[in-house]
């Protein structure tokens, strides 16, 4: 091929054009360092999205890519500590660009699930336990995903509420606490928002930018990432699985974690 193939031309040469018209022409190897470099936006929402050791990887990953279309939004992964944080299968890492000890204030925070020991080992960490109360007062959505809702739970969030979590997790969150489990794909309740397992919390980002930006740019952003799952299989939904599936897939979850 005769011109390079670019992200630009290959989402709309028009739009691309107008935009380098207004930009003033060429662009320089300056300007794309500029534009790779992470800028403060402050005409948006501030999304922080938590990452703790052994999370599970579509937790944080999927609300973000949603969250993160949202008009003039940031989104900034956060860790105990900066720096690379591994998923329960430990072959992924995620970069933590900023340390609890560096954020006071978000309009949204969103903790993700993780494997049996992350989520136990969250639930059990004062630290993270005490920053997650401290800065959920001053959310306007605080949110979680999967088994995120234990530790949201585990810090006091969701005492005399509705929630939902991971199917596994279920009569744990309703018997451990004083919580109403719902089965249902995301549960709001007040300013907290719960996703079911993994995959849901892209669900509750759409519902999530709906209820922050409007329902015209949910769809828009969902148009954009193209979100309209038809997966090969009727197998997601606990409730109509068969007991064999279900011993199946936690042991594959456990499998995937021990590595």
């Amino acid at each position: 091929m005769a011109d390079t193939t670019t992200r630009r031309t290959v989402l709309g040469g028009m739009a691309a054009g107008a935009a380098l018209a207004t930009a003033g022409g060429l662009t320089t190897a300056g300007d794309a360092q500029a534009r790779q470099r992470r800028r403060p936006r402050t005409d948006g929402p501030e999304i922080g999205i938590l990452l703790y050791d052994g999370y599970s990887l579509l937790d944080p990953t999927g609300p973000a890519e949603v969250l993160s279309r949202l008009p003039g939004a940031t989104v900034t992964m956060i860790g105990q500590r900066r720096g690379a944080v591994r998923t329960d299968t430990r072959d992924v890492a995620i970069l933590a660009d900023r340390s609890i000890d560096e954020v006071e204030r978000l309009d949204v925070l969103l903790v993700p699930g993780a494997g049996a020991d992350g989520t136990v080992n969250a639930m059990n960490n004062p630290a993270l336990l005490s920053w997650i109360r401290r800065t959920n007062r001053s959310t306007r959505w605080t949110v979680s995903v999967c088994t995120g809702s234990l530790v949201l739970a585990a810090a006091g969030l969701l005492t005399g509420g509705e929630a939902t979590t991971h199917w596994a997790s279920a009569d744990y969150l309703s018997t451990t606490f004083d919580v109403t489990y719902l089965p249902a794909r995301y549960v709001r309740s007040g300013k907290i928002i719960t996703a079911a397992g993994v995959s849901a919390g892209v669900d509750m980002a759409l519902y999530l930018a709906a209820q922050m930006a409007g329902e015209t740019v949910a769809r828009a952003i969902q148009l954009a990432v193209e979100y309209d799952p038809r997966p090969p299989f009727d197998s997601g939904n606990a409730a109509e699985a068969a007991p064999e599936l279900k011993e199946m897939a936690l042991r594959l979850l456990e499998a995937s974690q021990a590595r």
